[in-house]
This record gives structure tokens, sequence and C-alpha cells, in this order.
């Protein structure tokens, strides 16, 4: 296990974060400012809000899934999916079926107009993404993509960790039922 110093600093007495060696720092910035930015340049352009884009990307890369399936790999919430699944729909970007084996699950998929708009979207997407990298060689980009593969599978393990309470100063925790 890697074990590195830098990422807090002590100020005043207490311990502080050392933001510039704080790798979720930047993974926060990161994801915050990209996904801003889209929004704000997608909305414009296309009338299509980053969440929309997201399931739409996802129907390209995988037609005919889930809602769930969506929320599983990307992370979003279900109350998410749903809300921007309707507006995909009312735009007619996306139809939603039944899935015939279980008629509790649905299924999505992108319309000839909603691939159209998909197209049009990822020449953007690729393009914002081909400036954040600029500057990287291609090794250094193959290098950033396998440690984000790893940090990403190392996701559940970060989310489980529960801390002990250190100090009567923390707040009660109401158990859920």
């Amino acid at each position: 296990m890697a074990t590195r110093r830098g990422n807090t600093a002590v100020r005043q007495g207490r311990k502080v974060l050392n933001l510039s060696g704080y790798v979720t720092f930047y993974f926060t910035v990161l994801a915050n400012k990209l996904s801003s930015g889209a929004s704000r340049l997608y909305l414009k352009r296309y009338d299509i809000g980053i969440i929309e884009w997201r399931v739409m990307a996802m129907l390209a890369v995988e037609p005919r899934i889930s809602p769930a399936r969506i929320c599983q790999i990307i992370g979003l919430d279900k109350g998410a999916v749903s809300r921007e699944m309707r507006k995909l729909e009312a735009k007619g970007y996306l139809t939603v079926e039944e899935d015939p084996e279980s008629t509790r699950r649905r299924t999505l998929e992108l319309t000839p107009l909603g691939y159209q708009i998909h197209d049009e979207i990822i020449r953007t997407a690729l393009e914002r993404e081909r400036r954040l990298l600029r500057g990287l060689s291609t090794e250094e980009v193959d290098t950033l993509l396998n440690l984000l593969v790893r940090t990403t599978a190392n996701i559940p393990f970060v989310n489980e960790y529960d801390p002990p309470t250190e100090s009567s100063a923390a707040p009660a925790r109401r158990k859920k039922a």
C-alpha cells in the first residue's frame, strides 16, 4: 500500500488539509469544473444538460439498458436518471419500453434524433478532452488512465469506511432502521 507525506499541514496547532498534496481535492476540482463547464456549453449549444448527456452517452455505449444499469455504471442516483429520462423522452431523444421478461424493468434506447444530437455533442466532448490532456504524451495519458481505473476500483472500499467516534464533541448519529 502506498503511503506518502504532504496531504496535511498544521495551522494554528491543528491538522488541516494541504490541498496541493491532497489527491481527492484534485478529483473534486476536476469533476466539478469539467461538469459545470460542459453543462453550460451543452445547455447553450444543444439544450442538453450534463446529466442528460451522461444518460445519452451511456445509451450510445450500451443500447437498450435499464435505468438501474446507468446508475450502477456512472454513479448517478435513480431520481436523477428518472428525471433526465423523462426530459429526453419529451424531447424525442429516447424511447422507454417495458422489458418483455420483466414488467418491472424498463429499457431505454436513443431514437434516431437522439443519436443525431449524441453525434453532435460527442465531437464537442472529445475536443474538450483533447484540450484537457494537452501537453501530455500518449504514454502519460495511458498512465493516467491506468491510475484512474485503479483508483476508481477502490471506490467501494473507500465508501465503506466509517470511522470510529473519536471525541465526545462528535454529533450523535442515528441508526437507520
